[in-house]
């Protein structure tokens, strides 16, 4: 007759179970890499809940040779695998994790993480750190990927951040502001200001040609010459101007990227307001015999420089918006201390002269799938997103000049 093990209290020890000297309980187990692995706890109950999720995994195919793998383990092994992103993109994802993650849920094991942790930790972000809810987006992206690699895996059964984004911004981003496209009278105050201010009449070439191509901000700074066929009024987009973070990167400059998708790869139509700024432009280099001095990964020759022939910078071009803004309204309301408010150039930044553009194109009733190939988007969906908002505007635009009209005809 087979004699059972029994612990101290005289109850039966099943197979792999082991009552401690020092205290406590142990299972002990085989696991797919060949060696012995161990669970502890400080009583039976507890080491037997333990050890049912391990049989449960090993009959599910779940790995239990790894129990004590944190997030941060698995962020490095996914961004030792990660392809096809970009450097900028890559070099964002990484400081994000490391600035917002890793010393906080990253510590946490995977196989402990729990959906509630998760949401707990983006409200935290929300609240407690301020970040907007695109930004914590951001860090959702990374968290869902690095995860989505432990089920692949099978070190997880599923993936707890599944949806983990979806009622924050059910929540807060309802309240989010979207974007918003200059009005046609804010985008002539705006562009007649600078183009009639000497103080910042170099900038109108720079802003014009955003206004009237819808070009990234990056696609605008590393434009060359050679990118611009006076012949055919065509502007070609090939490359993007990207800059690298002294905290994201592992150098600091400026570099060059191709486009994200295909998509961006494009030839966009020159306006004749467009082709007059980029005119306007070359007559002002030439006058102040300013030359472009950067070679950027074998690029040059860069249509938009500053004062010492380097490119331009994002954060210049915002800040000189700023400026513009103020100065514009100010004048504005000098000529006029009875203007409306939403005459006014409201607080934009680069992007929003890109908005403004497809903004623009909407209204003229140009062919969604024509702005789409314009812009450079990749999905059409994104140019319906779009479409919709200006479309539902200028909707209840033309039922308030309807209601005026009644009105009047009272």
């Amino acid at each position: 007759m087979v004699r059972r093990r029994k612990d101290s209290k005289n109850r039966v020890l099943k197979t792999g179970e082991t009552e401690r000297k020092q205290g406590g309980y142990q299972f002990r187990w085989t696991a797919e890499d060949g060696k012995r692995h161990y669970v502890y706890a400080k009583d039976l109950k507890e080491l037997r809940a333990k050890e049912k999720e391990i049989v449960q995994d090993v009959d599910d195919g779940i790995r239990t040779d790894n129990l004590n793998i944190t997030l941060n383990d698995m962020f490095n092994i996914w961004k030792s695998i990660k392809q096809g992103l970009k450097p900028n993109t890559f070099n964002n994802y990484k400081y994000m994790y490391n600035h917002f993650v890793k010393e906080r849920v990253g510590t946490r094991k995977v196989r402990m993480l729990h959906s509630t942790d998760i949401k707990r930790f983006y409200n935290h972000l929300v609240d407690v750190d301020g970040l907007k809810v695109a930004t914590v987006g951001t860090i959702h992206l990374i968290i869902h990927q690095v995860l989505q690699l432990a089920v692949e895996d099978d070190i997880l059964r599923k993936n707890v951040s599944d949806n983990g984004l979806k009622e924050l911004k059910k929540v807060r981003g309802l309240h989010s502001s979207k974007r918003r496209a200059l009005t046609v009278e804010q985008q002539n105050l705006f562009l007649n200001y600078i183009k009639n201010s000497s103080k910042y009449k170099h900038w109108y070439p720079t802003f014009a040609v955003m206004l009237g191509s819808g070009l990234r901000v990056g696609e605008l700074t590393g434009l060359r010459w050679r990118d611009i066929d006076f012949k055919n009024n065509l502007i070609n987009v090939t490359h993007t101007l990207v800059f690298y973070e002294r905290s994201k990167a592992k150098r600091t400059g400026f570099g060059i990227n191709t486009p994200k998708t295909p998509a961006g790869y494009r030839a966009v139509p020159m306006i004749e307001t467009v082709r007059d700024a980029l005119l306007e432009q070359k007559q002002y280099l030439t006058d102040n015999n300013l030359k472009s001095v950067d070679i950027i990964d074998g690029f040059q020759d860069f249509v938009f420089i500053n004062r010492f022939g380097h490119v331009q910078h994002q954060g210049t071009l915002n800040k000189a918006i700023k400026r513009i803004i103020r100065d514009a309204n100010f004048d504005a309301l000098d000529k006029n201390p009875s203007i409306k408010e939403e005459n006014l150039l409201p607080n934009f930044s680069c992007h929003s002269l890109r908005h403004t553009f497809t903004t623009r194109l909407i209204e003229s009733g140009m062919n969604v799938k024509v702005i789409q190939e314009a812009l450079g988007h990749s999905d059409i969906q994104t140019t319906l997103n779009v479409y919709a908002d200006v479309t539902k505007e200028l909707k209840q635009e033309q039922f308030n000049q309807f209601e005026d009209f009644i009105t009047q005809n009272e």
